[in-house]
């Protein structure tokens, strides 16, 4: 069996490289997706490619629209969605993602410290697992595709 997982959420961190080298490390058969963790390069896209845009409004909207072309192929395309939430911004986005992914009946791991169950009791009722660190995705990644 080969996966696709889509990680989501915050981009401040290296959580995303952590799992995807544990990943390639364990030898899973896993190909990772993610969207454009360029800050810059996310908020900036629309204005980019189509025009600077005089309120700040029109601009998020046509960069949201552009990134959520790639996100939600992504997440229809996943296999699992890992969805990580840091605690020095809130990721509403990465909240979105995973409201997406569970409206798609996609597994769900979230990621996060024990400071936020109490704020994503939604999204943790909605997941299948809630890991506390990169490995402990990668194990459960493992464990859920082990052969035997």
């Amino acid at each position: 069996m080969h996966w696709n997982v889509y990680l989501s959420g915050e981009i401040h961190t290296d959580w995303r490289d952590q799992i995807i080298s544990g990943a390639a490390s364990a030898e899973l058969p896993i190909d990772f997706y993610s969207a454009v963790t360029n800050h810059e390069a996310s908020d900036d896209v629309g204005d980019n490619i189509l025009g600077a845009e005089s309120q700040p409004f029109w601009k998020d909207n046509k960069s949201a629209k552009i990134n959520a072309i790639r996100i939600q192929t992504h997440i229809q395309q996943a296999d699992v969605v890992v969805v990580r939430f840091g605690d020095k911004y809130k990721q509403w986005n990465a909240a979105f993602d995973a409201g997406y992914a569970a409206a798609l009946g996609k597994p769900i791991i979230t990621l996060h410290d024990e400071a936020l169950i109490h704020p994503l009791k939604e999204v943790n009722a909605a997941a299948m697992a809630w890991a506390q660190t990169p490995q402990q995705v990668v194990e459960i990644l493992k464990y859920t595709l082990q052969q035997k």
